[in-house]
C-alpha cells in the first residue's frame, strides 16, 4: 500500500484551479523519470478538481491507481493520489484533515492569491510520510460525519471524468503545465503500457 500524492487547491467560483500546496513520494520510480511523474500527478489533479463540483468527492481508478478528490464548498479541495490496495475512506479521512489544518493557517480570502512556491505548510510533506501506512493512520483518525453525508462516485478511468469529446491525449498536448520531456515520457509509456505512468 502507498500513497504518491497529496495536494491542496482552490477552485473559484469559475472553476479556475491555484494549486495551492503538494508533496510527492517517488521513491518507487526511477530517479529520471520523478520530474514527469510530478508533473503528471499535478496535471491530473487539476483536471480533477476541475471536473469535481462543489461540496462533492470522488475516486477516479486509473490502472492501478486511485485517485481521491474533494472539492469544498468554499472551494478549497484536496486530492490523493495511492494505489489501489489503499483504503478509499483513510484516503477521505486524510483529506478532511488535511484541507482543515491548512485553514487554520491560511484564511479563504488568500487561495486565490497564493502562489505555491511562497506557501509554508510542511504539514503536508508530514502527512503524505505518517499516513502511508493506512491501518496506522485509520486507528489516529475517525471518519468525520460529512464523509457520510457526500456521495463518492467511482469512476473506472480518468477519462470518464472528462467531458464529452474531450481526450486525455489532447489535454496533454495543449497543456502549458508539462515539458516537452513529460509530453515524450506520456507518449512513450503509453505505447509501451509501463506501470510507472499514472495516465
Amino acid at each position: 500500500m502507498r500513497l504518491y500524492s497529496i495536494t491542496i487547491s482552490y477552485k473559484n467560483s469559475d472553476g479556475v484551479v491555484n494549486q495551492l500546496k503538494a508533496a510527492h513520494e517517488l521513491s518507487s520510480f526511477g530517479y529520471f523519470q520523478r520530474g514527469s511523474v510530478r508533473e503528471f500527478l499535478d496535471f491530473t489533479t487539476k483536471i480533477l478538481v476541475e471536473r469535481t463540483s462543489m461540496c462533492s468527492r470522488q475516486s477516479v481508478k486509473e490502472q492501478e491507481y486511485m485517485c481521491h478528490v474533494y472539492v469544498r464548498r468554499d472551494g478549497l479541495a484536496g486530492v490523493v493520489v495511492g494505489d489501489h490496495e489503499y483504503q478509499q475512506r483513510v484516503a477521505h479521512t486524510l483529506i478532511n484533515k488535511v484541507l482543515d489544518e491548512f485553514t487554520t493557517k491560511y484564511s479563504s480570502s488568500q487561495w486565490a492569491v497564493l502562489k505555491e512556491s511562497s506557501v509554508d505548510f510542511p504539514q503536508v510533506q508530514e502527512y503524505l510520510q505518517k499516513y502511508q501506512n493506512p491501518k496506522e493512520a485509520d486507528a489516529m483518525t475517525k471518519i468525520q460525519s460529512e464523509l457520510d453525508e457526500t456521495k463518492i462516485i467511482l469512476h473506472n478511468t480518468i477519462e470518464a471524468v472528462l467531458e464529452r469529446g474531450e481526450k486525455l491525449d489532447d489535454l496533454v498536448e495543449k497543456s502549458e503545465g508539462l515539458s516537452m520531456q513529460s509530453k515524450a515520457f506520456y507518449k512513450t509509456a503509453k505505447k509501451t503500457n509501463q506501470c510507472c505512468i499514472i495516465l
